[in-house]
């Protein structure tokens, strides 16, 4: 069963003295999706229609471990991560169902940046600038906890 491994947000109000340091995510156990605008309380909800929430694998984030990146939850910018299932079974128009109701569209890849690499002080390389996890737009808001399933959907729920 594929679950949520992590949440973390930025936190409204919380201001980076150096735009080039480190994420400023705090962890959390749970949290609320809300429709077409990201998590709750987060600093850069509501900011985009594309990029409401930022996923990441937990395969994928083994793999930078592995390779001598920061790991540890939201140093890759990220806001959810999930595990049991595997980056390369994700794609761009998917919708995840996460916990009870909340329901997610991926609408594009993430792609890396001079952001992330200074917060992770060193260079991503190329292949993987290209592949780091999905943005994705919140279709159908709800409650979040850590351990929560999290259901690939075959087809438009409604």
């Amino acid at each position: 069963m594929a679950k949520i491994k992590s949440i973390v947000y930025q936190p409204e109000g919380r201001r980076y003295a150096d735009p080039f340091g480190d994420f400023m995510r705090v962890q959390v156990d749970s949290a609320e999706l809300v429709s077409d605008h990201g998590i709750r309380g987060d600093h850069k909800a509501g900011r985009s229609k594309s990029r409401q929430v930022n996923l990441l694998t937990s395969d994928w984030l083994e793999e930078m471990e592995e390779s001598g990146y920061r790991t540890a939850p939201g140093e890759f910018g990220e806001q959810i991560v999930v595990e049991g299932v595997r980056f390369s079974e994700l794609k761009t128009g998917l919708r995840l169902a996460i916990g009870k109701s909340a329901i997610i569209e991926l609408t594009k890849p993430r792609t890396g940046c001079e952001r992330l690499e200074a917060a992770q002080g060193k260079p991503i390389p190329t292949p993987i600038k290209a592949a780091i996890g999905f943005m994705a737009t919140v279709i159908a808001g709800g409650p979040l906890r850590a351990g929560d399933e999290v259901r690939i959907l075959t087809s438009d729920p409604a």
